[in-house]
């Protein structure tokens, strides 16, 4: 709570066009912090606008700001924006269903939105409070100041701008995009003394540029934790999708010293998708960075680190101790480890493709770059559910959506909902038995010549803009042998290491392996990188507690 000096005069104020939402809104807010702020209300962008205006007149203070998405006249977004210019230094948190978490990662270039929040919030206690506290200490701590944000300066079709800017994405830090060719991006080059020749430049919120910067180093300097606080952990987790989140959320809240690790953003493939409808306990949906982010937080909520950006190259036993080797020769040991390195999509082999990526093509969803196809003809390869989630999502925008499968339809290999889904679309359409021969353009994808497998024919198309979604190759390559993999690179645990019923050669240990276990005792895998997983959210969470389980039972048993 703020301080008494703080209190007499500062705001809280919140805006929705529906009264009855209004007064519940205002009632929580008051219940929690009426004795230390001034909870103010407003029912319309206008009427908020010049409530915001005669506060600043009288001197008054404005904390936190939050509105409704959904209003007519002004939404929540243009609400924000121009409230930013009569406080802003106010936090600011955008109210916003399901349906439409789109916009409040429009809103984090737009207003740089501190926070959204998902209606309902009950409990309160659980859902509202904690994030307004957060809020608050940080509004108080920046002497009333806006937080600068993360600033990018880059070409539009360029890889290597591309990827930060979904790294940053991924990761949920704020960031503003500026094009080198507008004059605001020529003046953040010339303020850092840069000639633009090599992008993306990246000015951190303390303003230290950084040119081309690489995963480690623009993490650690945006704020995320890449280094362990200690050498020796009860459990390591390598990888940070679902599996993986899972295993950290069990391990922490079951009292193990617990750390994960991941090279690129939590999530996983699952982190990228634009909305899950089949995951348990969410019967409108929910998008794939809105589970990651309460995964994540929920993991830290029981003492478990994540570093992010640490790439793991090695996997070794020393006696008792599991050893796990970064990238940069530096090392951390546990009790256990649990392997949930995931999948990552196979790269499309058509002649083009290589050379476009970042420029028109891209793997998975690679939801930054989905406001950029208003109008355009976007077409998708896969016929899986991530191609599905993705072609619903880009269908907003695009002029039409076509989803190239090498199967005759979708009933292969994707869920009947996401099907009925995309028959109902009117924008969206499927081509079957057909695959991309090459890919066309100089700067930029501006074609595609597509082949029918059965006949043979060719035909040439436009296109702006290729999501892939192909295959599943597991990141695994970095074990080597020091677990039992299939032909595929899987790895092979419980059961499925047994030969006659016989456990593996180098098995040294009286009993067989538990089920999740692999050919090293003490390591277990979870998720996608499993052979023979099924390949599902839901299954790769439960994979994870149950490893916890596992893990459990190896250490009191060692």
């Amino acid at each position: 709570m703020a301080q008494a000096a703080d209190a007499a005069r500062t705001v809280i104020m919140t805006v929705d066009d529906d009264p009855g939402v209004s007064r519940a809104v205002a009632r929580d807010l008051r219940r929690r912090y009426g004795a230390s702020y001034r909870i103010v209300r407003a029912e319309s962008g206008d009427s908020a606008l010049e409530a915001l205006r005669e506060l600043k007149l009288r001197g008054d203070l404005v904390a936190v700001i939050l509105a409704d998405y959904r209003m007519p006249q002004m939404n929540g977004i243009e609400f924000l924006e121009q409230a930013l210019d009569v406080y802003p230094g106010a936090r600011r948190v955008l109210l916003t269903a399901y349906a439409d978490t789109n916009a409040a990662i429009d809103a984090i270039n737009v207003v740089d939105l501190d926070h959204y929040l998902l209606k309902p919030w009950d409990p309160p206690e659980e859902k509202l409070y904690p994030v307004l506290d957060d809020l608050l200490e940080a509004w108080r701590c920046s002497a009333y100041k806006p937080v600068p944000a993360t600033k990018v300066v880059g070409h539009r079709w360029s890889a290597r701008s591309s990827d930060v800017r979904e790294f940053l994405a991924r990761n949920q830090v704020p960031y503003r995009w500026y094009s080198v060719e507008e004059p605001e991006g020529r003046r953040l080059l010339a303020a850092a003394g840069a000639d633009g020749q090599r992008l993306p430049l990246v000015i951190t919120p303390d303003g230290t540029p950084l040119i081309e910067p690489e995963a480690p180093e623009l993490a650690a300097r945006v704020g995320l934790a890449t280094t362990p606080t200690a050498d020796f952990y009860d459990l390591i987790v390598i990888g940070g999708g679902p599996a993986g989140l899972g295993s950290a959320v069990y391990g922490a809240s079951e009292g193990l010293r617990t750390v994960l690790v991941e090279r690129a953003a939590t999530g996983g493939q699952a982190g990228q998708s634009s909305r899950i409808e089949n995951y348990l306990g969410f019967p409108d949906g929910v998008s794939g960075a809105q589970l990651t982010d309460r995964a994540r937080r929920q993991a830290a909520k029981f003492g478990a680190e994540v570093l992010t950006a640490r790439e793991v190259t090695a996997l070794e036993v020393n006696g008792a101790a599991r050893v796990v080797r970064f990238a940069d020769g530096s090392t951390i040991a546990a009790h256990s480890v649990i392997l949930a390195t995931g999948v990552q999509y196979r790269q499309l082999e058509a002649e083009g493709c290589l050379n476009l990526t970042g420029c028109g093509v891209y793997y998975g969803s690679a939801l930054t770059e989905a406001a950029s196809c208003q109008g355009q003809d976007v077409y998708i390869v896969g016929g899986a559910n991530s191609a599905g989630q993705a072609a619903m999502y880009l269908s907003r925008f695009a002029k039409s959506v076509t989803l190239l499968v090498r199967g005759a339809d979708l009933s292969a290999s994707m869920s009947y909902y996401l099907i009925q889904q995309i028959n109902e679309a009117p924008n969206i359409s499927v081509r079957g038995h057909t695959m991309v021969d090459s890919a066309h353009g100089t700067d930029r994808l501006e074609r595609l010549t597509l082949r029918h497998s059965v006949s043979g024919e060719t035909e040439s198309v436009e296109a702006q803009w290729m999501f892939v979604f192909i295959g599943a190759a597991p990141l695994t390559d970095w074990l080597g042998d020091t677990v039992l993999r299939d032909g595929r690179g899987f790895i092979l645990a419980g059961p499925d290491l047994s030969v006659d019923g016989q456990p593996p050669t180098d098995w040294d240990l009286d009993r067989p392996p538990y089920h999740l276990e692999t050919s090293v005792p003490g390591v277990f895998v979870a998720g996608d990188a499993r052979a023979e997983s099924a390949k599902r959210v839901a299954s790769a969470v439960g994979e994870g507690a149950m490893a916890v389980m596992l893990v459990h039972r190896y250490l009191e048993q060692s």
